[in-house]
């Protein structure tokens, strides 16, 4: 079975949930509605069918779980919208900004339990082991996004916490899909975890380049504002490498920039880009990024599988890699 069959496949499963939802209340399923037609890559959903289809040829037990992996997925933006006070999630009004965030925050309750609903139609001889790691992984989102709010207010974060909050809060999603998604399809633990080792390795890179495209992107083809995590002083791979590297003058430069109030956003993006090109934070960042990669590619290459069926997880994973600069 070939990527955009399994993609058929996902987006059939996702309109027949869609159109099951109840016509009443309707400020309370149709956000739920309005959400899923937002699109995006559904790539965690694709990942778990995939991961099944190392194992087997039948995609079948594994769509329950894909279709409620990406239910959370998106419950997960719709507080995050209200968080982050977002008004746009892929160029439309966000759900609290359609709506308000009372029924943000009740949609996305709903969301979050029609994904336990869908996950526990898992095949019930791993049930079990499924519903614990979806769980598990519920939880560790969570504290990532907690990790991720509370640095805001903190001064003395270091590279470690920072690869751990995005491990939490983007990677160990992508990284329990494909663990699930091998359970579902006949895996046994020792080659299932394999695949969540990839999957998190994978998600790790794929936010570090994420930090690095908002300072050095093209703003045309990156779809956001280049600069955005500089102007937030938003705590990242970049700006952490070079509060450790910078010393003198820099060091005191970088400290003033982010202490002070700047009404012109781009002098304060240029006046920092200077500094992370002096101390070489651009390829710090990459190397981290490639290494996770790499990793994440060992893990996968290891695991008892068709070849062939490897190499198209692997096309799936590199393609996430390439993104415009």
């Amino acid at each position: 079975m070939n990527i955009q069959r399994y993609q058929e496949l996902i987006s059939a499963e996702l309109d027949v949930f869609a159109n099951s939802l109840p016509k009443s209340p309707d400020n309370l399923y149709e956000p739920i509605r309005y959400t899923l037609t937002l699109g995006g890559k559904r790539m965690r959903p694709l990942l778990t069918v995939m991961g099944a289809g190392l194992f087997t040829d039948e995609p079948g037990p594994s769509l329950p779980a894909a279709i409620g992996i990406e239910l959370f997925h998106n419950f997960t933006l719709l507080h995050d919208d209200i968080m982050d006070n977002a008004p746009l999630r892929r160029g439309k009004a966000t759900v609290f900004a359609k709506w308000n965030s009372n029924i943000a925050i009740l949609s996305g309750d709903a969301l979050y339990t029609e994904a336990f609903r869908q996950v526990a139609k898992s095949p019930a001889a791993v049930l079990p082991q499924v519903l614990d790691i979806f769980t598990q992984t519920a939880l560790e989102v969570c504290e990532g996004q907690q990790m991720d709010m509370d640095f805001e207010s903190r001064s003395d974060v270091s590279i470690a916490e920072y690869i751990r909050m995005i491990e939490l809060k983007t990677a160990v999603l992508l990284a329990g899909a494909m663990e699930i998604g091998a359970l579902c399809g006949g895996a046994d633990r020792a080659e299932a975890h394999k695949l969540y080792e990839f999957g998190r390795r994978v998600g790790i890179a794929f936010q570090l380049q994420d930090d690095i495209l908002d300072v050095y992107g093209d703003p045309d083809k990156f779809g956001k504002q280049v600069g955005g995590d500089i102007v937030s002083n938003k705590k990242t791979y970049l700006l952490l490498t070079a509060l450790s590297r910078a010393n003198g003058y820099h060091k005191e430069n970088l400290l003033n920039w982010l202490q002070s109030d700047v009404n012109d956003a781009e002098a304060k993006v240029n006046a920092v880009k200077e500094i992370y090109d002096a101390f070489e934070v651009r390829k710090a960042a990459e190397a981290e990024m490639h290494n996770q990669f790499s990793l994440g590619i060992q893990a996968l290459e290891s695991i008892k599988a068709d070849p062939s069926k490897i190499a198209m997880i692997k096309s799936v994973a590199e393609s996430l890699m390439v993104r415009q600069h």
